[in-house]
């Protein structure tokens, strides 16, 4: 098949359906295109090497990659995000039908939702299909973040999904809870496929717990729990402080490692003084490349999501990584991911938001012992292997992009 990309983000900004996707998918055989934009994420400063220009193409690894510009940004500010999605969006409409070659199928990464205007203006003026991969449901995570609270703009934005899932000839998502709520807006179930995402499994670096410690001295002798990953509003870690400090008398060895950025980050750090809580590491953000040590070093690796009915139906991107990392989780996320982690036996689920809760599920992690919490890791581990890889859902997207082509598969 020929097929072609468009996603707002693409290599070298951090992104799963990204250069590894692409690869893999030329492997099994495909002509491959991406439309993109100029990488300025998450910083929302462009990356070095890059200027903004009309068009911008270049090779990667292989892949055909066309930039076209955009409002380069990624602050608190909701006007400034705003700008930065709808300039990728009218960038890729006005110069997509010009740029791209024709290709069998298009597969279009969401979010943001206004990356759907190039594809759809591409189906109607070149007949191309295109398959919709919901990594976010809009509207409702922009009132979840508080992102936007302007009714009539939110309103716009359901309207414009909903056009959007009509228009598309099939849809891909990241969970079951996804796929029941697109039917309840409407979808019919046999448009929609669950795929579960992946990690880039060439940025993991798995090493033993020991060696991993000899790297991260500020991690030796402690029982860590480790978030790592963006710190902005929708991950809610208050309680997660609140937690700590909770802990900080009754359970010394314990510590709280905070790694990555975000808008919250500072305040945070106020919050551990005001807390007390002596038992909170911040460390700063590190590529995919260099936190193995940091993820090795973990006795538990927590997810933390607002307790909010959004993020019931979803999966956090980070709990593939730390599945494939084989470390204990600690799931403060309601809904599909607890029940992924009681499938798997992978870690212990709390509520989220929920000091005492978060506090409780690591004492017990603490409880059981080292030979428990190594079977649990290894049961992670495993069902990322059999059910989560790359491997496994690219080809589970190539069954879905070949069906909308009408292509057979080799």
């Amino acid at each position: 098949m020929r097929i072609l990309i468009i996603s707002q983000w693409f290599d070298p900004e951090p992104t799963f359906k990204g250069l590894a996707f692409a690869r893999e998918l030329v492997g099994l055989g495909h002509q491959v295109e991406v439309m993109t934009g100029f990488p300025n994420y998450p910083g929302g400063k462009l990356y070095p090497g890059y200027k903004l220009r009309l068009v911008q193409r270049e090779t990667i690894e292989g892949i055909s990659v066309i930039r076209v510009p955009l409002y380069p940004s990624h602050d608190a500010s909701s006007i400034k995000r705003i700008m930065n999605y709808v300039s990728f969006a009218f960038s890729a409409a006005l110069l997509g039908p010009i740029l791209v070659k024709r290709a069998d199928v298009v597969y279009v990464y969401h979010p943001p939702a206004t990356v759907a205007l190039p594809a759809i203006l591409l189906k109607l003026l070149r007949k191309m299909p295109f398959v919709y991969d919901i990594q976010d449901l809009w509207p409702d995570t922009l009132t979840a973040t508080g992102m936007v609270r302007n009714r009539l703009i939110l309103t716009c934005v359901d309207a414009w999904c909903r056009l959007t899932y009509r228009l598309a000839d099939h849809i891909a998502v990241l969970s079951p809870g996804f796929k029941t709520l697109l039917h309840e807006r409407g979808v019919p179930r046999d448009k929609v496929s669950v795929i579960f995402n992946w990690c880039d499994e060439t940025q993991i670096t798995s090493m033993a717990q020991s060696e991993a410690r000899k790297q991260e001295p500020d991690m030796a002798h402690r029982f860590n729990v480790v978030f790592a990953g963006t710190m902005g509003k929708a991950q809610a870690l208050d309680a997660v402080i609140d937690a700590a400090a909770l802990v900080v008398d009754r359970l010394p060895q314990v510590q709280f490692v905070f790694i990555g950025g975000g808008i919250e980050v500072e305040r945070l750090k106020r919050l551990k003084e005001e807390k007390r809580a002596g038992n909170v590491l911040f460390l700063p953000r590190r590529p995919m490349t260099e936190i193995g040590s940091a993820l090795c070093s973990a006795d538990a690796l927590l997810v933390h999501l607002q307790d909010s009915p959004l993020f019931e139906i979803t999966l956090p991107s980070k709990i593939q990584a730390y599945l494939a990392m084989g470390r204990p989780i600690i799931m403060a996320v309601r809904g599909d991911a607890a029940r992924l982690l009681e499938q798997t036996d992978a870690g212990i689920a709390c509520i989220p938001e929920d000091a005492p809760s978060i506090a409780a599920a690591v004492e017990r992690l603490v409880d059981i012992g080292q030979e428990r919490r190594d079977e649990m890791g290894r049961n992670g581990a495993r069902f990322y292997r059999q059910e989560l890889a790359l491997s496994v859902g690219v080809r589970k997207f190539e069954r879905v992009l070949a069906g909308v082509a009408g292509v057979e598969r080799r």
